[in-house]
Parts: C-alpha cells; structure tokens; sequence
C-alpha cells in the first residue's frame, strides 16, 4: 500500500516476528487480554511506530513516556474493544485521550485549567511541546503548520493521512460521526493550507506538501 504521505520519525520496523504465523489485530489483542504475553509484544511492535509517530507532534520529549502509557491504557481498557471498528481505531482513540490528559495536566500546571483542549493549538497550549528535531525542510514547514491547526483538526489530518485511518475507523478513533469527519478534515486542509503561506519556505517546498496532501480535495472513503 502506497502511504498517504511520508512520515515523519524513524523508519517503520520490519514486520513482526518470523516465528509466529501472521494473525489479525483483533485475534493478538484477544489473546493478549487472555494473558498471551507474547501477542501483546507482536501487537506492540506491529503498532508501535505508528502510536509514537502520533504523539510525537504533540508530546515532542514526552513522547515516547506516553506511548507506554498507551498501551498499558489499552490493555486496562480491554473490554471496551467490542470489535465494531478496527484495532486500529480503538488503539488511537486511546492515543488521543493520553493526548488531551498530559496537556491538559501540563497547561493546568502552567496556566490553569483549559476548558476544550482540541479547540486550541499545541502552538498555543504549550509551544516547548512542539520542538522536534527534523533535518528536511519540507518537514519541518508541515509539523510546524500542523501544531499551528486546532488539535481536533490536527490529529483528524494526521490520522487520515500518515495513518491511513478510513473516515469509518475516524469516526470510531474520534467518538464523532463520519459526516463530522469529513468536514474536520476539509477545514484542517484549508487551515493547513493558509499556515504553510504564513511559514517562510520556498515555492518549492509548499508545492512539494500541497501535491502530497492534495489540498484541494476531500477524502474518497
């Protein structure tokens, strides 16, 4: 499957263990839930660069901290899995949530309580946040554009695009219906858009995003 978009972070691991025969996410996370510790770590691998890449943008240092707490969050939260949607959708709806509890924690140690966290802007909330160490130019104009986007419309991009999330699995990850879906995802491309005219790059490097996130259209699925 050809990637949305390229992403940002270090290169996917390798497929998941020989050893084992390939199995479905929701068949290792049963499994994990029944005390197989060896399809818990399967499913971590498998999932795990995609969750971190997620957070980077968000957490920046504190990243990799809150991947841990994922997972130990998913396992507690088990049960709640009923299997409507994908793994996937299950697995960055709790990412989301982990999300929403640091800033939310971190602005309130700051600031005092912020009353809808995905209303703002990682920029806005916690600007130390949004230092990440990216070596090509075309990236670093994209993350900074994105942490410029209110966080709801943030992840809906990042999760459409980097993730390969379907408007479904969105709608699931996002607790919003699809419809919902669809609109963040047209108002973060415009506001994505006009955050990248207001970042100082070459013509060169905001043709190379537009082309890539195809700016001027909406979600096929």
């Amino acid at each position: 499957m050809t990637s949305r978009l390229w992403i940002v972070g270090r290169p996917l691991a390798a497929p998941v263990l020989a050893s084992r025969p390939v199995t479905d996410d929701k068949q290792l996370f049963t499994s994990w839930m029944a005390g197989d510790r060896a399809a818990g770590e399967e499913l971590i691998e498998r999932h795990y660069d995609s969750v971190a890449r997620f957070l980077r943008t968000k957490a920046g240092p504190h990243s990799d901290d809150l991947v841990q707490r994922v997972f130990l969050v998913c396992l507690d939260r088990g049960a709640q899995f009923r299997g409507d949607s994908s793994f996937r959708a299950f697995l960055f709806g709790i990412a989301r949530n982990v999300v929403f509890e640091f800033i939310r924690t971190k602005v309130r140690d700051q600031a005092g309580a912020v009353e809808d966290v995905g209303t703002s802007s990682i920029m806005d909330l916690a600007p130390g946040l949004s230092t990440i160490v990216i070596q090509r130019a075309e990236q670093r104009l994209l993350v900074e554009a994105l942490q410029r986007l209110p966080l709801d419309l943030q992840m809906a991009i990042e999760l459409y695009y980097w993730e390969e999330l379907s408007v479904a699995e969105l709608a699931a990850a996002l607790e919003i219906p699809a419809g919902t879906v669809k609109s963040r995802l047209h108002r973060a491309r415009e506001l994505l858009r006009e955050e990248m005219n207001r970042i100082p790059a070459s013509e060169q490097e905001r043709e190379s995003l537009r082309s890539m996130f195809q700016l001027g259209e909406g979600p096929a699925d």
